[in-house]
């Protein structure tokens, strides 16, 4: 549980399950029922950007790393987050009017206001998920295919997005439950085990074909090189693959989900790969649980050092203050506690 505290007792309980695994799919921690199944939401954009590298479509129209992070990304709606997504567009000659991600108000507050000040509605380039939509139009470029229907799930697009998911996750892509995301693409639903044994594959790609390991490795490089464009500045998954010095990979998406890889050699010399795949279960809809249960979950693990979970303070366990600044009570980090497991030697 992730408690909020007031005058000394419980108010509320945000519930959460987690799982930790390595690249061969054991589970050697968990929190709860790692065998939930549940859907990833944007915590599968890595591994939806992986056939735009895959596929030849990136290198094809020259995209860069900065692009590349975009296009897995949940961004913040700034103006240098939709001009990366502009100049994506602009090398497959196609606009904004081809997103069919749909709009809603910038994450940026800041943004936001701008834009009500100056009059302008949300548009579809601001929407969180439109690198992501960018991304799938550079595929379907590359492919010849349909740009105004590619989230169809019998899309070229769509069907090489789930046999790569399928193959991450050591499932059969006919036993993926298939629903439709906030920016009506389609989203995969699988057990939380099978998510963390993608996100340690993800950092650990040796098992796959030399072009599908490749592939990894660059969605990998850009991600955690530009973190900004994956998030926003402030934002957690941003601050959490800046200041760690393993340079963890972080994906949060919504309704409670976080993934998080964590490459070889984090907990020594020669500790695998492992991923971290966790949900809030009552969606966590002011996402005020997952970023303090994911640390803890890295504490636990030892992931985390005394200085990281430092610079992440204002998203850990912290004070609550009401509207007059008084402290009255506090969102309060599970104890998690670590696994009696040795997670450095497979």
């Amino acid at each position: 549980m992730v408690n909020i505290m007031r005058g000394g007792i419980v108010e509320s309980s945000h519930q959460f399950v987690a799982a930790v695994a390595n690249v061969r799919g054991e589970v050697l921690a968990a929190w709860g029922n790692a065998d939930l199944v549940t859907f990833l939401r944007s915590s599968a954009k890595p591994f939806q950007g992986i056939p735009l590298v895959e596929s030849r479509a990136a290198a094809h129209f020259g995209l860069s790393e900065q692009e590349l992070a975009i296009a897995c990304a949940s961004h913040a709606g700034t103006d240098d987050h939709i001009e990366v997504v502009h100049s994506i567009l602009r090398k497959i000659g196609l606009s904004e009017a081809d997103l069919r991600c749909g709009t809603h108000t910038p994450y940026d507050t800041k943004t936001s206001k701008k834009l009500i000040t100056a009059g302008e509605k949300p548009s579809p380039i601001r929407h969180n998920c439109s690198g992501k939509h960018a991304g799938m139009l550079v595929v379907a470029r590359y492919l010849d295919a349909s740009t105004s229907t590619y989230l169809e799930p019998d899309h070229p697009v769509q069907k090489q997005i789930l046999h790569n998911f399928a193959e991450m996750v050591s499932m059969a892509a006919d036993d993926i439950i298939v629903g439709i995301d906030g920016c009506s693409a389609p989203n995969f639903a699988v057990p939380i085990c099978n998510a963390a044994t993608a996100y340690a594959r993800l950092m650990d790609p040796g098992q796959f074909s030399t072009e599908k390991a490749d592939s990894c490795r660059t969605i990998v490089r850009a991600m955690t090189a530009y973190p900004e464009m994956v998030s926003g500045e402030g934002r957690f998954d941003t601050l959490l693959m800046q200041v760690t010095a393993t340079q963890l990979l972080s994906k949060g998406g919504a309704e409670g989900y976080q993934g998080v890889g964590i490459p070889p050699n984090s907990l020594g010399s020669r500790s695998p790969a492992l991923g971290v795949a966790l949900k809030i279960l009552d969606g966590d809809l002011e996402s005020r649980a997952r970023p303090v249960a994911t640390i803890a979950v890295l504490e636990a693990l030892g992931v985390l050092s005394a200085g990281e979970r430092q610079q992440l303070k204002q998203f850990d366990s912290r004070p609550i203050q009401n509207q007059s600044g008084l402290h009255v009570g506090e969102i309060r980090s599970p104890q998690a506690v670590r696994d009696v497991i040795n997670l450095t030697n497979e």
